[in-house]
């Protein structure tokens, strides 16, 4: 089970750092830099983007929630009775949870969720600084015993 273990951890590490950081590139390069072409080329621009990195996102979530699970069904045993990582963990999960239903609105087609997309640049920074917080309890609990 070891080489499944470090694969496992490896594969949600980086997934963290593909999907949070290409979030934070259009965040903070991305969109600005976008803000200056004309309308016609800001919507060919957005439309390629989107396109290419809605793979990204689905991909990332469904990795995310395999090797999340996993990788907490692992640990559960090591960490009975610990209330406070427990509950962390769980309010990671429920944050992460948020971040992967604004991460698939924004790059989603529903009308229902137009709203989001019009205010991209919002849900987009709303969705980084949520990511900030899992990273950062993510980190805790993978240190703390």
């Amino acid at each position: 089970m070891e080489i499944i273990d470090i694969v496992s951890r490896i594969v949600h590490v980086a997934t963290a750092i593909t999907l949070v950081g290409g979030s934070v590139f259009m965040l903070l390069v991305l969109m600005p830099s976008a803000k200056i072409l004309s309308e016609e080329s800001h919507d060919r621009l957005a439309e390629a983007v989107i396109g290419r990195w809605k793979k990204f996102v689905h991909l990332g979530v469904l990795l995310f929630l395999v090797s999340g699970l996993y990788n907490y069904v692992r640990i559960m045993p090591k960490r009975q009775g610990d209330g406070l990582y427990h509950a962390l963990v769980g309010i990671k999960i429920l944050l992460a949870l948020g971040v992967f239903f604004l991460a698939a609105a924004l790059v989603g087609r529903s009308p229902a969720l137009e709203g989001f997309r019009r205010k991209r640049a919002k849900w987009l920074t709303v969705l980084v600084a949520v990511a900030a917080v899992i990273v950062i309890i993510s980190g805790y609990v993978k240190v703390s015993r």
